[in-house]
């Protein structure tokens, strides 16, 4: 039976560029012939396909850290919604603490038309990732910024220091309404606080994708460089960090590739697994 391999992108398989080397695509559509291939984002599916035109993917996707799975067809898997009263909420008390506004992230309908609401009452770093996003037709921005019925993600973007103290706020108040996500924001320097369902994340997914298929978490490699890979790894029956991974992610890999994602790290460990 073929084996199943499941990577992120960001800092793992795209270069720091956003790029996808002539290689890299080689080796993954030929590993396809043999295998099953994936990915697992925090990118949504929108987002994910615009930077992997021509590529083969034959597994249901993990998206948005886990909180959408779908196929390729745009065929939804599983979605895990936050709850909107709650999370409006939440929206609220983090303006009240630190005045600070979120982009909110979720779905317009079953057709995979995505929503990306920003606000305009922005952070620096928020300045500094919308750059990348202007030729993007889901932005919209909004002066009184919600979460609506079907909202995948609440994410923040700042200082360390202004996340740190606003996620210890927001968790002292909501405890295990939600599942918070705090990690470097490695395109600023920064840092980002990612507001989910408490089952959205890569590692529930995973089970879900392997529930799907009809096969064991066993027979998966995972391939990841941060904070939101950790669980994953812990649960695929192959885990490996590509070489700029963070510490605390190298530290539950089964196995440390020798390459960056700018040297196409799963590309190379893809090319070494072909018959």
């Amino acid at each position: 039976m073929n084996k199943i391999y499941i990577t992120d992108l960001d800092h793992t398989f795209l270069r720091s560029d956003l790029s996808v080397s002539n290689f890299a695509k080689e080796i993954w559509n030929t590993k396809a012939k043999e295998a099953t291939l994936s990915i697992a984002t925090a990118r949504s599916f929108y987002s994910a396909m615009k930077l992997l035109p021509g590529m083969t993917f034959n597994a249901p996707m993990i998206l948005l850290d886990g909180t959408l799975i779908a196929t390729p067809d745009k065929k939804i898997i599983d979605t895990k919604f936050l709850d909107t009263a709650a999370a409006n909420d939440l929206i609220a008390e983090a303006i009240r603490f630190d005045n600070i506004h979120p982009f909110v992230i979720g779905l317009k309908n079953d057709a995979l038309d995505e929503s990306f609401d920003f606000p305009l009452t922005k952070t620096p770093t928020q300045e500094k990732v919308l750059l990348n996003y202007r030729d993007d037709a889901r932005l919209l921005e909004f002066e009184h910024i919600v979460a609506k019925e079907q909202t995948f993600k609440v994410v923040y973007m700042a200082t360390k220091e202004r996340l740190v103290a606003l996620t210890s706020h927001l968790q002292s108040i909501y405890g295990d309404t939600f599942h918070f996500k705090l990690s470097p924001e490695n395109y600023t320097g920064d840092y980002f606080l990612t507001i989910v369902h408490p089952l959205g994340d890569k590692a529930h997914a995973l089970r879900k994708v392997c529930e799907y298929l009809g096969r064991p978490l066993e027979h998966v490699t995972v391939f990841g460089d941060s904070i939101n890979d950790i669980e994953m790894f812990k649960l695929a029956g192959m885990s490996a960090a590509v070489a700029n991974a963070l510490a605390e992610t190298k530290a539950v890999a089964k196995i440390i590739l020798p390459h960056s994602n700018d040297e196409d790290a799963v590309a190379h460990y893809l090319k070494s697994t072909m018959k």
